[in-house]
């Protein structure tokens, strides 16, 4: 037993430790750090540093206190384009990152956040810069370009002092995470699964006199079952809360034919994401007129969407071939038309027509980008609002659908 247990902690780590994984996680690792490196590379880096959790989970597979680590710059990642990757970490806990390929060398992290290191933060920053400093000369030679994430002045102010060159990295990360192997939608597939199961015990929850709260509160308990690691929002409403959308669940007690409208944002098993929005009707009743009027037209957003989506379109050609939104729903459109999803949402944010001279930004849609098509249709001042969402693979020939849990086909 003891060896099967050893052999299980060199492939896994966190909530799925002991699981047999859907894919070989180490084919996955590569193919991400490559992704990186590619990246890396045509910026002229000689490496990057990542702060964001995110970012470091899919530089080396590593995690630890995912969510504590994403408000204090207590631990990162060091990926030299061509040599290292070093991880500093919070404490000293080299166990977190036995048996991954992608983890060259394990550090304790000189943290020089306040709540840490007090006055003495400029003096642990300096302490930092100097270890990064020796290891981008070491692997970069004279090339002192280092592409940063995110990270305070204290860190940023001490790259400088030893003649680092900061990079805007964050952009370098997304375009690395946008493309997904075969093995990454393996393990997005495992998320949805997760997802969609809490979805079944949510419905089988939701009953007049349940609170809002209560009904999120499944979805959570069933992720965690199954080996999920947490969820990004608290997105879901009832009744005349669901108009505007972007209210956060409370104690409200839902009540006989309330809509009910969520949008799952869920980070599942692997660390993947399962960004999913259904909407649904509290009772056993027939939905109203003006709820079947805003659920067939949130349905037919969705589905003319999807079928305008194809490999080698541009964002903007996107945007102007996009369902047109009629005028009674266009104050309260949803922020974007479709974004990308991995281990979080991410790149590309692909903006409504009206939106796009504004906010929008070039690009291109390419097979192997997962993406999630957006609806929010309700009317400025009305009192219910219907979200739907869904998770797509771009192919060489279309949209696959990644999510599969039912709509209210009845209603339309």
């Amino acid at each position: 037993m003891q060896d099967s247990r050893n052999e299980a902690s060199s492939r896994q780590h966190g909530a799925m430790e002991f699981s047999e994984p859907p894919t070989d996680l180490d084919a996955v690792r590569r193919y991400r750090l490559s992704r990186i490196r590619e990246q890396l590379r045509r910026r002229d880096c000689a490496g990057v540093l990542l702060f964001d959790p995110v970012n470091t989970r899919y530089a080396t597979d590593a995690t630890n206190m995912q969510i504590w680590c994403a408000h204090y710059e207590t631990r990162c990642a060091f990926v030299a384009t061509d040599g290292p990757v070093v991880l500093f970490d919070y404490g000293n806990q080299p166990h977190l990152a036995e048996g991954l390929g992608t983890v060259d060398e394990y550090r304790r992290m000189p943290s020089f956040y306040f709540f840490t290191a007090g006055e003495r933060g400029a003096e642990f920053a300096d302490r930092f810069g100097s270890e990064v400093g020796d290891l981008v000369r070491a692997s970069g030679g004279a090339n002192r370009r280092l592409g940063i994430d995110r990270l305070s002045h204290l860190g940023c102010d001490a790259l400088r002092r030893v003649g680092i060159e900061l990079v805007e990295g964050q952009g370098i990360m997304e375009r690395a995470r946008a493309v997904k192997s075969d093995g990454e939608i393996a393990l997005m597939r495992a998320a949805i699964d997760a997802c969609e199961a809490g979805m079944r015990a949510m419905r089988e929850t939701l009953e007049p006199g349940v609170t809002e709260n209560a009904l999120w509160s499944r979805l959570h308990q069933v992720n965690i079952e199954r080996g999920g690691e947490w969820i990004e929002t608290r997105l879901l409403s009832s009744g005349p809360r669901t108009n505007p959308w972007f209210r956060e669940c409370s104690m409200r007690v839902i009540e006989d034919g309330d809509l009910v409208s969520f949008d799952t944002d869920l980070i599942g098993p692997y660390g993947y994401c399962a960004d999913i929005s259904r909407t649904w009707r509290c009772g056993d009743g027939m939905p109203s007129d003006e709820q079947r009027r805003l659920y067939a037209d949130a349905y037919e957003q969705i589905e003319t969407n999807i079928s305008k989506l194809a490999p080698g379109m541009t964002f903007e050609d996107m945007s102007r071939r996009a369902w047109p939104i009629p005028d009674r729903y266009r104050a309260n459109r949803y922020s974007s038309l479709i974004h990308g999803v991995g281990l979080a949402d991410e790149y590309p944010s692909i903006k409504h027509a009206e939106d796009y001279l504004a906010r929008g930004y070039p690009g291109v849609i390419e097979p192997g980008m997962t993406l999630c098509v957006e609806s929010y249709i309700g009317i400025e001042g009305g009192r219910e609002g219907v979200k739907l969402e869904e998770q797509v693979l771009i192919t060489d020939h279309g949209a696959e659908r990644l999510s599969s849990y039912p709509y209210e086909l009845a209603w339309l």
